[in-house]
């Protein structure tokens, strides 16, 4: 993989390729995302009908726009989907008339407190149509009569969701899940499309323990569509996050899976904590991203959400705002080395058993103290075989071992590598 700060650019130009796109929850927008991502991974795409039961759920129609716009009565379009993909109410079914402005207005949002920003709306469920724009323009416009015409088409087709999978040395199983659905928002969630493709690349070059599976679907109905066809594949499910808000400037925000304690909550904790980043760890809430589907009472599974400000936390969001001058390089790649981190801690937490259990063995004799001769951290090298064997007892694990110890778990890692090879441990 290129060095971090060539894929903090890489990642910039995926988002910048991204933006323009007209996504939702159905539609060619979200094919032709994937179509691009499809140039930096291998995708296995899926197409599921319209009508598909879906657990509580049923794939809709597919939702397609070609063009919108109002117009004034000389033609000029002062609204134009042409534009920006945020002028159009999500899921519009189509419309053709000439109508004054009063009648107009039913169907237009804006953001008072935001005059010069325009808001992203959607009717995924209820049949509607609308348009999005500035306050500002809204002003603008005089009374009169205006051409209404929103070419979209809401037609049995088919809900797309796509997976790669980096092969690890065990079939269990970490999932890594962002949503493709919005349309021109930068953060929300391109970033998170952007971050979550390089990880996977990151990670396909180091051969990782466990098999990491990312899932690029549309948010919620796309998360259910995909829970509901892997029944049998949660089961291998040990671990997970979705990434979401990747590239703006806030902090790193890590939201707890529904348990609070599982594996990746401690990981995400400890890595966080260890770095020193400027950080925050929030308790689950079943409101979010499709961490809160993963998390359903009924699955349960160990997902946690990982983001920079978190949802509906900054004003851009949702809005115009949220663009290409919203996130930069430098914050994505920092998310994208947080990811890493956690992953790589998380593939290395073992539980150990030690095989001579009474009584400390003698390490110099078998040349463990002078393997260490020379390092910089010797006696944290040495503090950490100690606990590493008393420790390893078939219950703790080297998290465990680092958190107690208050010892680096790199440092910790390498201890027991160490003491396995000197068959002290075994796994």
């Amino acid at each position: 993989m290129a060095p971090m700060t060539d894929a903090g650019e890489e990642m910039y130009a995926l988002v910048e390729r991204l933006y323009p796109l007209c996504r939702s929850i159905t539609g060619d927008g979200v094919r032709a995302t994937l179509e691009i991502v499809g140039e930096y991974l291998p995708l296995q795409v899926h197409e599921v009908p319209t009508g598909t039961q879906v657990l509580d759920w049923t794939v809709p129609q597919e939702w397609n726009i070609r063009d919108a716009y109002i117009a004034d009565t000389a033609g000029h379009r002062v609204v134009d989907f042409a534009a920006s993909s945020l002028h159009v109410l999500g899921y519009s079914v189509p419309v053709s008339a000439t109508m004054p402005l009063a009648e107009l207005r039913e169907h237009l949002h804006t953001l008072p407190d935001h005059p010069s920003w325009v808001p992203y709306r959607t009717s995924y469920y209820k049949p509607e149509w609308g348009f999005c724009l500035a306050q500002d323009t809204l002003d603008a416009l005089p009374d009169g009569e205006y051409e209404v015409r929103i070419d979209s088409t809401l037609a049995d087709g088919h809900l797309t969701y796509a997976e790669h999978v980096v092969p690890g040395q065990i079939a269990d199983e970490v999932i890594v899940s962002c949503h493709v659905c919005h349309p021109s928002l930068a953060n929300d969630n391109l970033a998170g499309i952007a971050v979550a493709t390089f990880l996977a690349r990151a990670l396909a070059e180091e051969k990782p323990y466990y098999t990491y599976r990312f899932i690029y679907a549309p948010g919620t109905i796309g998360a259910i569509t995909w829970l509901a066809r892997n029944a049998e594949r949660v089961q291998r499910v040990k671990h997970g996050l979705v990434l979401a808000c990747a590239g703006d400037p806030g902090q790193l925000t890590y939201k707890r899976s529904r348990r609070g304690d599982a594996e990746i909550d401690r990981v995400m904790r400890h890595v966080l904590a260890a770095s020193e980043r400027p950080h925050h760890v929030n308790e689950f809430t079943p409101y979010g991203y499709d961490e809160r589907q993963f998390c359903s009472p009924g699955f349960d599974l160990g997902v946690g959400s990982l983001t920079r400000t978190p949802y509906a936390g900054y004003p851009e969001y949702h809005t115009s705002a949220d663009n290409l001058d919203f996130v930069s390089p430098e914050a994505m790649v920092d998310t994208l080395a947080v990811c890493r981190e956690a992953f790589a801690v998380l593939d290395r937490n073992r539980r150990y058993l030690n095989l001579s259990p009474y009584g400390e063995p003698q390490l110099g004799r078998r040349g463990l103290y002078d393997a260490l001769g020379g390092r910089s951290d010797t006696k944290q090298a040495q503090m950490a075989m100690l606990w590493v064997l008393n420790l390893s007892d078939g219950e703790h694990s080297l998290l465990d071992v680092a958190e107690r110890s208050g010892l680096p778990f790199d440092t910790v890692a390498a201890a027991a590598g160490a003491l396995c090879s000197a068959e002290l441990i075994k796994a």
